[in-house]
């Protein structure tokens, strides 16, 4: 019989393995120029859909394998801070809008700032330095105050966990694993069909990324609510989820692992700041896409254009800090991670998310056409 690994083996273990997911992210994605921005602002700019079906065979292939998961017993996600029953639809709506906005402002979302500060962006690494600092300050700084304030307070308490299936089975009375089947497979299966219309995308390195990305968010729950919980730890005497920063089950999020990041970095020697999930995943990120750069030729040393353009990056970067904390998530957090888990909470974010990113895009074509040249 095999001996259960203790708490220390674990913390250990579930940040080596998610380093190793995030290693296998960066390469992806900068290998496949994966960035939910981008796919947004090729829809928005050029009518291309290339990366936003990427996008979504990421959501579909998350949430088909993470349904399942919890399906068969494998792993159970009730206790996610996506997933409880607090639906606190302000924050997620705003949050995701300020987030959206931002990273148009930012050339790019928390995982792409990753991405391009391993191939040599220095604008990316100054976003994502802003970012954390602003997130800190929105988890337990001056700027918590005002999110608790004037967001947190719109609140709808529910019966039980906010992930559709559960709710649904609440509200019509449905056995909630039926109700989890149908969604788990129609919700994929409307992507899917979506995705499928483009035939070429189909035979493109950016579907194959796309499903990369979508099985790398699987693992991470997997590496956190499988190979890290403890029914009962042996101090406690609770369930425990070794090495997250939110003492929960985790995935792929990129914003307050930054946060906790910057936090780590200057409290190394406080024996309460350890290496967690979201850390050796950020980590892992900038580390695999410094050697896709390598590889492919494609590091190079990047910077500001100019005072405007710093400007932009400044408060995009404070934006995604504070919309990301408040929305619960990113891009990738909320986009991906959160949907996976059916939570209505996960659908407003990106709701959110999509909206500010639209917003900001008009804002920036009004901008060039109101400093064009009259003729």
């Amino acid at each position: 019989m095999n001996t259960p690994l203790v708490p220390s083996q674990l913390a250990l273990l579930v940040p080596a393995a998610a380093f190793a997911v995030g290693l296998a992210f960066g390469g992806v994605g900068q290998a496949t120029r994966f960035c939910a921005m981008g796919a947004l602002s090729d829809l928005f700019c050029f009518g291309d859909a290339t990366r936003l079906r990427m996008w979504l065979s990421a959501i579909a292939i998350a949430m088909l394998a993470t349904q399942g998961a919890i399906v068969s017993g494998i792993i159970d996600l009730s206790a996610s801070v996506y997933t409880g029953s607090r639906v606190l639809w302000m924050s997620y709506a705003v949050g995701g809008a300020l987030f959206g906005f931002g990273i148009v402002l930012a050339s790019g979302c928390a995982s792409k700032a990753l991405i391009r500060t391993g191939a040599g962006n220095i604008r990316a690494l100054v976003v994502l330095v802003v970012m954390g600092i602003v997130a800190l300050m929105t988890l337990r700084g001056v700027l918590a105050e005002v999110r608790v304030a004037l967001l947190d307070r719109w609140v709808i308490e529910l019966a039980g966990t906010q992930d559709l299936p559960s709710w649904l089975a609440r509200s019509f009375g449905a056995s909630p694993l039926v109700a989890r089947i149908a969604l788990g497979a129609m919700v994929p299966l409307a992507l899917a069909i979506y995705i499928a219309r483009d035939r070429s995308f189909l035979r493109s390195s950016a579907f194959a990324g796309g499903l990369a990305i979508g099985v790398l968010v699987v693992l991470g729950w997997l590496i956190t609510a499988y190979l890290g919980y403890l029914p009962e730890h042996p101090d406690s005497l609770e369930p425990a989820w070794i090495a997250t920063n939110s003492r929960r089950p985790e995935s792929l999020s990129f914003v307050t692992p930054v946060g906790y990041t910057l936090n780590l970095l200057t409290l190394w020697s406080d024996r309460n700041t350890t290496v967690t999930f979201g850390i050796a995943a950020a980590a892992g990120v900038i580390v695999g896409a410094l050697v896709a750069a390598l590889i492919r030729k494609e590091f190079r040393w990047e910077t500001f254009a100019g005072v405007e353009d710093t400007a932009n990056h400044l408060v995009g970067a404070v934006l995604m800090g504070f919309g990301g904390v408040t929305a619960l998530g990113c891009t990738i957090g909320q986009g991906i991670s959160g949907l996976s888990t059916l939570a209505v909470g996960s659908f407003l974010a990106v709701a959110g998310i999509i909206g500010g990113a639209f917003a900001a895009l008009r804002y920036q074509t009004w901008r060039i056409d109101a400093s064009a040249p009259r003729v």
